[in-house]
């Protein structure tokens, strides 16, 4: 950019771009503030420990000489080794590695970063969340994915008291920050419930998509293709159930890890996003832990970004939120399939998914972040999570024995 915009501010942006969902939303971000004259910059901690961030490079695969770069380096190490196969290194032991993490890229990021010179910086993962400790005139917006240790407690990875403990250091970074969003509006009133944050900092940037041209949506097909795009190697991904359904009717499964080969999914390896236009239902399996429940699937925005109807576990709260989908069990499963079939029905399902793409688009869901760049006093929750948090505010009002207001 050779000429600064009037009001053009300049935004560094902190993420692990690791080519998979999470380093989507970074992306977006650059790209939407850049178009509208924003200076932005990406630090991409996904290789901090590393000798080389270039992907053709040998060095990408070797610590870095620099003591606290090594040191995370052996921390990474000793996660892999103690945590990912171990069950009980994986539930008493991660805590104590993770807040190793934490506090190494702290002092690593505030040594190698300018924070000074910019009007914002955007924290974008919660492995880099420890940086809203570091003193700077920048604004700082932390943008979370999900509520990180309710997350890493439902995944399997911290004992009671140590869930009770990441918490309460989540909580003071959600409170530390000048900005909060998560990647779904309904974590908001989530984390003020459960983490009682003050929540009087949300600047809430929902998770966006990019509709294909009408002419390349899905199109109706009978038998309905079944497809499921997504990782696979976290606990709420409920590979159980996916198995299940898949014994019920054929899924065709992309992503990865691969799966354990017992489950006996139709597990086809990587795709790109584009593989879906070959199907005419997305699938979503979740597990039932109340995260969850409050929940968000990135892939949801990918299936309805092509029109293609989305089916949803019935636990699940607050699918008024996103359209174009339904809830099924593993009894009514082949019921919903079933009303599928019908060409009528399924083009009724998929224009509800494809308008409602239309209106969740990356410049719909991004746009309080610019209006928040020109009035730092800007705050920003949707009128559906601000009403829940109001009746959660009440709840608490008329159960401590004073009016509900």
């Amino acid at each position: 950019m050779t000429q600064a915009a009037p009001g053009a501010k300049r935004v560094l942006i902190v993420c692990e771009a690791d080519g998979f969902a999470n380093g989507q939303k970074p992306v977006e971000i650059a790209r939407y503030l850049r178009g509208r004259g924003h200076h932005v910059e990406l630090a991409n901690t996904y290789y901090l420990s590393r000798a080389s961030r270039s992907s053709d490079s040998v060095f990408r695969k070797v610590p870095h000489p620099a003591p606290k770069r090594l040191a995370l380096y052996m921390v990474q190490l000793a996660q892999l080794l103690l945590t990912r196969r171990w069950r009980w290194g994986r539930r008493h032991l991660s805590y104590y590695l993770f807040r190793a993490d934490l506090l190494l890229r702290r002092s690593i990021l505030r040594a190698a970063l300018r924070l000074d010179d910019y009007d914002m910086v955007i924290g974008e993962h919660p492995i880099d969340s420890e940086l809203t400790a570091v003193p700077t005139s920048a604004r700082m917006l932390y943008d979370c994915m999900t509520p990180w240790a309710d997350e890493l407690y439902f995944e399997g990875m911290l004992t009671e008291s140590q869930h009770r403990r990441f918490r309460r250091q989540e909580a003071d970074v959600l409170n530390r920050a000048d900005l909060i969003s998560f990647s779904w509006e309904t974590y908001a009133p989530y984390t003020v419930r459960n983490y009682k944050i003050r929540g009087d900092n949300f600047l809430q940037l929902n998770w966006g998509c990019a509709p294909v041209p009408a002419a390349k949506r899905v199109r109706f097909a009978d038998p309905p293709r079944i497809v499921v795009l997504s990782s696979l190697s976290s606990n709420f991904i409920n590979l159980p159930l996916l198995s299940r359904l898949s014994k019920l009717y054929p899924i065709d499964v992309y992503g990865g890890p691969p799966p354990d080969s017992s489950l006996g999914l139709n597990y086809l390896g990587w795709a790109p996003p584009e593989v879906i236009g070959d199907y005419q239902i997305g699938l979503i399996t979740i597990s039932t832990d109340k995260l969850r429940r409050e929940g968000f699937s990135a892939k949801n925005m990918q299936y309805i970004a092509h029109g293609l109807p989305v089916l949803i576990p019935t636990w699940r709260d607050h699918m008024e939120l996103i359209r174009g989908c339904l809830q099924y069990d593993e009894r009514t499963f082949l019921s919903c399939v079933e009303r599928l079939r019908d060409a009528r029905e399924w083009q009724r399902v998929s224009d509800e998914a494809y308008e409602q793409a239309l209106e969740l688009t990356w410049e719909k869901t991004l746009r309080p972040l610019d209006v928040a760049l020109r009035d730092p006093e800007y705050r920003y929750l949707p009128p559906y999570s601000e009403g829940l948090l109001e009746e959660g505010r009440s709840a608490e009002v008329t159960g401590a024995g004073g009016p509900a207001t």
